[in-house]
């Protein structure tokens, strides 16, 4: 059976609005993408770090009840647990704030044996800054060896724009080792100065036979060597667009879990799979952008888990 990996930052999010406080909720990029999936029933396993602190137990907690697997969780004593505040802009999009104490030696902790067809889920600044990356190099060796499918979420903000020139061949060599890579027209813009999917894919193709460009209202654009695909998007008025993209990604993993597709067939799957697998992204994506949390609902993920006809593998 296929599992479902996850390796980034945690951090505990303080969401404002008008300046004023509205809901605190556990977050991290690659943490939301596991809160989904866990709360679907999938198989999924997160790996990290966090202080062994209440702001800790709070996270630890959170993803056990949520049926996610945390045994590879390194609890920290020389530092504390990561807070952020979010200021949510008219249009619901985030500004945030970053409160960090790091110990030295990070992400102490024994990586999980990874297998062929597994999937693994990485990305932001987390899979980039200095302090972290070899261990996060070590486990996307480990996953090259083993077979395992990489999806790639650069998620690379205006924030760290400036060090961009320095960063660049790191974000390269991530997307090398990515079977898919999913990024949003933001990222692109200050990746690559690039504002178009197929711009976007003339800098990618040369390291990802994958392209997944989310360009918010103006939809999700897929590109692979012999594919193009485009889907619109439903216009809604959002309550918070902090989990998104990341709902988004557990999407297309659960997508890609639920139909059982293995690694030799990613590359050669047809328009129609591809459009199932988009369609389940998006909708999840959506969903999350009506609430305060950062991750599917769990009244909704109950009815995906109730009713699965629309990530049934045609016959």
């Amino acid at each position: 059976m296929q599992h479902i990996y996850a390796v980034g930052e945690t951090i505990l999010d303080i969401i404002f609005r008008e300046n004023q406080p509205k809901a605190a909720k556990p977050g991290g990029s690659s943490f939301n993408a596991s809160i989904t999936l866990g709360r679907l029933g999938a198989p999924i396993t997160f790996i990290s770090e966090m202080g062994n602190d209440r702001v800790g137990d709070l996270i630890q907690d959170f993803l056990e009840e949520n049926g996610v697997d945390s045994n590879y969780m390194s609890r920290y004593e020389n530092g504390q647990s990561a807070i952020a505040l979010a200021f949510l802009n008219d249009k619901s999009d985030a500004e945030y704030q970053f409160y960090k104490d790091y110990p030295h030696q990070r992400l102490n902790v024994e990586f999980p044996e990874l297998q062929k067809d597994d999937l693994l889920m990485f990305g932001s600044f987390y899979a980039l800054n200095p302090g972290i990356r070899p261990r996060v190099k070590e486990l996307l060796d480990k996953a090259r060896r083993a077979g395992t499918m990489v999806i790639y979420d650069p998620n690379f903000r205006s924030t760290h724009a400036p060090n961009r020139d320095d960063l660049l061949s790191v974000i390269k060599e991530n997307m090398d080792y990515a079977t898919i890579v999913r990024a949003s027209d933001e990222d692109l813009v200050n990746i690559f100065n690039v504002n178009n999917p197929d711009d976007a894919w003339k800098q990618i193709r040369p390291h990802c036979s994958i392209l997944i460009y989310t360009a918010n209202v103006h939809g999700v654009h897929l590109r692979t060597e012999g594919l193009e695909v485009h889907m619109d998007v439903e216009r809604i008025e959002p309550v918070s667009t902090i989990g998104a993209g990341d709902t988004f990604n557990a999407g297309l993993l659960y997508g890609i879990y639920r139909n059982g597709y293995k690694m030799e067939q990613i590359s050669s799957l047809g328009s129609k799979e591809w459009e199932q697998l988009l369609k389940g992204a998006i909708d999840f994506s959506r969903e999350v952008c009506l609430s305060y949390d950062n991750y599917l609902p769990t009244i909704y993920a109950d009815k995906v888990k109730q009713n699965h006809l629309m990530w049934k593998k045609e016959d």
